[in-house]
């Protein structure tokens, strides 16, 4: 799939780093450092604007790295990006650890995956089918 992007920041365009990477890094394009302290949360501009295909949307994930080993983590994540927007894209990262923590120029800040999407065309009825689960719900068949 071909995808439009236009860089306005200082660093290469993003790239899947394996044959098999379902998703791309996006980094920080930063002029100065941001230190996070705890619980402090920022958005992080990447200097990219994407032009994604009508039926995709850009799902922005943690990198599981920074959230292991420096409670880094998405407020809103995952994050959806639609393919309709054309602003910069940017990360809100949460810092959920106890201590600071610095993210600098360049600094890989999150994942994409770029995931097909519908929009629903809604049909209201009176009732719905029945299933084995019915209206069992939020931990309903754990144990």
């Amino acid at each position: 799939m071909k995808v439009r992007i236009k860089n306005t920041g200082k660093h290469p365009l993003p790239r899947y780093h394996t044959t098999g990477a379902a998703a791309f890094d996006l980094q920080a394009n930063l002029g100065a450092p941001i230190t996070l302290a705890s619980l402090e949360r920022a958005i992080i501009p990447t200097g990219l604007h994407i032009e994604l295909p009508v039926g995709y949307e850009g799902q922005i994930r943690a990198r599981s790295g920074l959230a292991a080993k420096h409670g880094i983590a998405l407020v809103n994540g995952p994050a959806t990006i639609d393919a309709d927007y054309r602003g910069e894209w940017g990360v809100i990262l949460v810092n959920l650890s106890p201590d600071p923590y610095t993210i600098e120029d360049g600094d890989r800040v999150a994942q994409v995956v770029i995931a097909r999407c519908e929009q629903a065309e809604w049909e209201e009825v009176s009732e719905l089918s029945s299933t084995d689960r019915h209206t069992g719900g939020y931990g309903h068949t754990g144990r």
